[in-house]
């Protein structure tokens, strides 16, 4: 039976028609080739090479054997091809999902950090209201979802990812524009967008609300971040917002700022208990945890890092 060495130096030669030929092109010495020719040869008591002016001809025996040598190495080189593929990202694709908050700026900054490890990835991103998310993971739609609440549930597990802080928005040109922070009372005075109290952000304000027995009116509900920094830059009210959302200039045209009363929460990875996960989820993991944790606010120096967090 022969090696995968012999295979190799066997075709080698072959290919070349000489020893040194073979010797070159698998960066070894010619007398090493030589040597395990004659070896192969006795071993398996066939002569695979007849020796004409200082070239080796295959013998009329041997002539099968090459076509399976052919055989076998062609399998090596397509196995080769499939793990390139695969170390690319080829032949495999990478299912997340995500709440609105988390991936409207910071998703798509891993997503780059991933398509550069794994240039050939296929990717596939589902934007998914916290109650979708379980459906999702159970029923193998996806690996993970990044979430912005942590749920009760013996079928999922949670990771952390990073805190944050919510802050104050407002449009240019507001009575609140251009100051640093604002207090809950400050902004109980003015019509507040999209505060719904069973909203994982919005129950940390309304408990802020009623700790201080703080009246507010709400005029406009909407749950998703972005439209309501939509309507705020529309000039029709002031919200509240995760530092998510905005982190990096996210959205343009609104003024943040920052909230005396502590708002820090937490935000998770859910994936399915027991299920394992692709090095490609991994990866994303990873990234994701990474953009968010630099712009947490205990590394952000209290100077605004949610609007002016830097790539790392």
């Amino acid at each position: 039976m022969m090696t995968l060495r012999q295979v190799e130096v066997i075709r080698a030669v072959m290919v070349t028609g000489t020893i040194g030929g073979a010797a070159k092109l698998l960066n070894v010495s010619a007398p090493g080739i030589s040597r395990l020719v004659k070896y192969t040869e006795r071993s398996l008591g066939i002569r695979f090479f007849q020796r004409q002016n200082g070239r080796y001809f295959p013998t009329p025996e041997a002539e099968n054997i090459f076509e399976q040598i052919n055989g076998v190495y062609k399998k090596v080189d397509d196995l080769s091809e499939i793990i390139s593929k695969i170390g690319r990202g080829g032949l495999s694709e990478l299912r997340i999902g995500s709440v609105p908050s988390i991936s409207q700026v910071m998703v798509p900054r891993a997503i780059e950090r991933v398509r550069r490890r794994y240039p050939d990835l296929g990717i596939d991103i589902n934007i998914l209201k916290l109650e979708e998310a379980i459906d999702y993971l159970l029923l193998g739609r996806g690996e993970c979802v990044a979430m912005s609440y942590r749920l009760e549930h013996s079928g999922l597990d949670f990771m952390p990812l990073a805190s944050g802080e919510l802050y104050c928005i407002v449009p240019p040109g507001h009575e609140l524009a251009g100051r640093k922070q604002v207090s809950a009372a400050e902004i109980t005075r003015y019509p507040l967008i999209g505060i719904d109290p069973n909203d994982p952000y919005g129950r940390i304000m309304a408990e802020i609300f009623a700790r201080h027995r703080l009246d507010y009116n709400i005029t406009i509900r909407a749950r998703f971040g972005t439209t309501v920094c939509a309507l705020v830059k529309a000039g029709l009210g002031i919200a509240i917002i995760d530092q998510f959302t905005v982190a990096h200039g996210g959205y343009p045209g609104i003024e943040l700022l920052k909230i005396t009363e502590p708002t820090r929460f937490d935000t998770y990875i859910a994936v399915k208990r027991g299920a394992p996960l692709s090095l490609h989820v991994e990866y994303f993991i990873e990234a994701l945890r990474a953009e968010m944790r630099a712009v947490e606010p205990s590394r952000s120096n209290g100077k605004g890092g949610a609007a002016r967090g830097r790539r790392k």
